[in-house]
């Protein structure tokens, strides 16, 4: 057998002088002797171009390979923003409940959120009547130590036993806000 020649080239199974067989025929067996060439399929390929498709002129043939060695424009990242990272991803399933608390000029409101459904859990706020009646500052340490109770109590009603904070950008964990979460682990729930 020869390899043909022309605008086709053929990738041959067979050479043009015979190789050893790999195992020699056996009268008794009823196997096949199979050379080790045989085993690789045989490939057709096409040097030239039909006339069916011609070359598209708005592209060139190396476009695909220079667009692999260009870096991203700004205007294309800005288009696709980049993934986010493992932590993000999977935060919302590894914590799912989220402590969140706020202190305005003249309230302290604290609330636990599921993060998978966006529904609050609990809350506890001064501004609520029993609490605005009772206690004699709305924003003093007392009142911060009875909104974590609160919280606490709620939320171990709601069968959650285990909450996330996430301080704010420059945030401390000192003061009221230091009082309030503290208060809350000393009544039973753990912080992830």
């Amino acid at each position: 057998m020869s390899c043909s020649s022309g605008t086709v080239l053929s990738v041959c199974a067979s050479l043009s002088s015979p190789l050893p067989q790999s195992r020699t025929p056996n009268p008794n067996s009823n196997s096949l002797s199979f050379s080790w060439l045989s085993s690789f399929p045989s490939l057709t390929l096409s040097a030239s171009r039909s006339a069916k498709n011609p070359p598209n002129p708005s592209r060139s043939q190396d476009s695909f390979i220079r667009a692999a060695y260009t870096r991203r424009s700004r205007g294309e990242a800005a288009k696709k923003p980049s993934r986010k990272s493992w932590k993000q991803r999977t935060d919302m399933y590894m914590r799912p409940f989220l402590l969140n608390v706020f202190f305005s000029k003249r309230f302290i409101h604290a609330k636990v959120v599921h993060r998978g459904t966006s529904k609050v859990i609990c809350v506890a706020t001064t501004n609520a009547k029993d609490l605005r009646n009772s206690l004699p500052s709305l924003i003093d340490h007392n009142a911060c130590r009875v909104v974590g109770r609160l919280i606490a109590e709620r939320s171990m009603e709601a069968d959650v036993f285990a909450v996330a904070y996430e301080p704010r950008k420059d945030e401390r964990i000192e003061g009221r806000l230091g009082i309030v979460l503290d208060t809350i682990k000393e009544n039973g729930i753990i912080f992830i």
